[in-house]
């Protein structure tokens, strides 16, 4: 005879195993700070490349501007300001990264376990 649980938690768990399970496995095979270690070197590496290409579109867009005033300016305060606003976006960046990394990671973890807690129900199940 067909046990309903059996089948509505075997559902359960195929589904989870096809879809998101495949998403947090390879997540929680990473150390906690290994894993938000890569994901901030990486957020860290697109966001110099995302400020690089802006500050490239701000430097052709006022070039007549900037030639012309490059004589009467401070190069050096200037590049100061720059580098600035280069860490304040990065930092800012970093952080939020952080964040969303540190809670994907706990989110993954726990969902695991309560998979697990699911596979040994299911184990159970069939002892009986």
């Amino acid at each position: 005879m067909i046990n309903e649980e059996k089948v509505i938690l075997m559902t359960k768990l195929a589904s989870y195993e096809t879809d998101k399970g495949k998403k947090d496995i390879l997540v929680v095979n990473y150390f906690r700070s290994d894993y938000i270690g890569f994901q901030l070197l990486k957020s860290v590496i697109a966001a110099t490349i995302s400020f690089c290409a802006l500050f490239a579109v701000y430097a052709f867009y006022n070039f007549e501007e900037l030639m012309q005033d490059v004589y009467k300016m401070d190069l050096l305060e200037y590049g100061k300001s720059i580098i600035i606003l280069y860490l304040c976006a990065v930092g800012a960046y970093g952080v939020i990264s952080y964040v969303l990394y540190a809670s994907r990671y706990s989110r993954a973890k726990k969902s695991l376990k309560n998979y697990q807690a699911n596979l040994r129900r299911l184990a159970s199940m069939y002892d009986k």
